[in-house]
């Protein structure tokens, strides 16, 4: 009897399974989630027709790929976190942000924070600069940590899903044909209200229906437990942990700086690297927040060894994450997504929000989600004479970030630093994604038919 389902069919069929077991391996049965992820990669590969011999480096492919990044970020920005630690500054600057903004609006303070941060930067490298204070501002204020850090990573993933200079969003403004100065503003204005309500509003009621463990272990990497001591001026600690964030933005605006071509415009580039310009304020932090403290050699090499140890199954779970992406996309899941997408009566506005969000639950980026999708819709866009490209472009980038969960490198990054099960994780960061997306999605239809 011929088959209900055609082979493209199965390969979504797959993948559902493929997530349905990742969930209940580790979240039911406890297993292992690095070789879960592992095992459910390969057996997906090999159900979905990618070759035995071949399987294993395509797995591995992704696994390099992604670590070839996060690991560079995550280990340059826990040293920079332990300087802040050690030293007092992330204290300050967490004492700073309550004397500011009260107790009992320290989540405003850490959505307001990682918006502004969050601008020039990638989600990872904002997360590993504000986790520190984040930790910090909880001990002090005696909040639950998804108090604090859920606005923190709402703010994060709104500026990095929606607003322009991301990587993402310029090649879906590219590709869109839409002005750069416009979507900008058209962002902000989606933006803002969207990381209050996934951050602050969603954070106050989630917190105290999620019991978090009593005990961090990665909380004391971060926090200086000694009581009496001089604090660094707040000052100095802001400079150093917005000295990346200014060498990335200086590096985004290279081509309007200086000509492409010449020495300062490569220069500009080379620095505003996001690992670059970690580097560079990490052997800053060595003085600014070391040897300027009394701090000697021995202690900060001490320190920059000790952070490392504790970061290191994050970033085998953030890897193996990689290498489940990587082996949807080449089993051809993602390809099927857009063909199935692609297949409906939909408005451009509605089609780049769909489209992203598809991408983003197959393959758990969101960049590849966004520029994906954007290259797909543009031409449907333009043959229909859309006359908003810049909510096109917004709507497409609320679309990549729906729905977070295990194939995300992201998803593990939050579960790993706040102490959360894959169930906690779920209905946290996985909800707080969701809300973004339905949210920004639904104020730039509002916008489209204002405008």
């Amino acid at each position: 009897m011929e088959s209900l389902l055609s082979p493209g069919h199965w390969l979504l069929v797959y993948a559902l399974i493929s997530i349905i077991a990742l969930i209940l391996l580790i979240a039911r049965y406890r297993l292992n989630p690095f070789i879960t992820l592992t095992l459910v990669s390969l057996g997906l590969g090999l159900m979905a027709g990618i070759p035995a011999k071949d399987v294993v480096f395509v797995y591995e492919a992704g696994v390099g790929k992604t670590l070839g990044h996060i690991a560079l970020v995550v280990a340059l920005g826990t040293m920079l976190g332990k300087m802040m630690a050690e030293s007092g500054g992330a204290e300050q600057i967490a004492r700073t942000l309550i004397r500011w903004f009260g107790e009992k609006n320290v989540h405003w303070a850490m959505v307001f924070v990682a918006f502004l941060v969050g601008l020039p930067i990638f989600f990872e490298v904002g997360f590993v600069l504000l986790i520190p204070i984040a930790f910090n501002v909880a001990r002090r204020t005696g909040t639950s940590m998804l108090l604090v850090g859920l606005p923190m990573v709402a703010g994060l993933s709104v500026v990095h899903g929606l607003v322009p200079p991301h990587p993402a969003a310029m090649i879906a403004v590219g590709e869109y044909q839409a002005n750069v100065g416009r979507t900008i503003f058209y962002a902000l204005v989606v933006g803002i209200p969207t990381a209050i309500i996934a951050g602050p509003v969603f954070a106050k009621w989630i917190a105290p229906r999620i019991q978090l463990p009593a005990v961090n272990p990665l909380e004391h990497e971060f926090i200086n437990d000694e009581k009496a001591r001089d604090l660094p001026g707040f000052g100095i600690t802001l400079a150093t942990i917005m000295l990346p964030v200014v060498l990335m933005l200086l590096g985004g605006w290279a081509n309007q700086i200086a000509a492409p071509g010449t020495s300062l415009n490569a220069f500009l580039t080379f620095v505003g690297n996001s690992v670059v310009a970690l580097l560079i304020a990490t052997l800053v932090s060595f003085y600014t927040l070391g040897l300027a403290r009394g701090f000697n050699r021995d202690s900060i090499l001490k320190f920059s060894h000790e952070c490392l140890a504790p970061t290191a199954g994050i970033t085998l779970l953030v890897g193996a994450g990689g290498g489940l992406n990587r082996i949807l996309v080449e089993a051809g899941i993602a390809k099927e997504i857009v063909t199935v997408s692609a297949g409906m009566a939909l408005t451009p506005l509605a089609m780049g929000w769909l489209v992203a969000a598809l991408m983003r639950i197959a393959t758990g980026s969101a960049t590849v989600a966004m520029s994906t999708a954007a290259g797909i819709v543009a031409p449907i866009a333009m043959a229909a004479n859309y006359p908003h490209p810049e909510l096109l472009v917004i709507a497409t980038g609320a679309g990549s970030l729906i729905l977070s969960h295990v194939n995300d490198g992201g998803f593990w990054l939050i579960k790993e630093y706040f102490n959360m099960t894959v169930t906690q994780t779920l209905k946290t960061w996985t909800v707080l994604e969701t809300i973004i997306s339905l949210v920004a999605f639904g104020f730039v239809s509002l916008l489209a038919m204002i405008i």
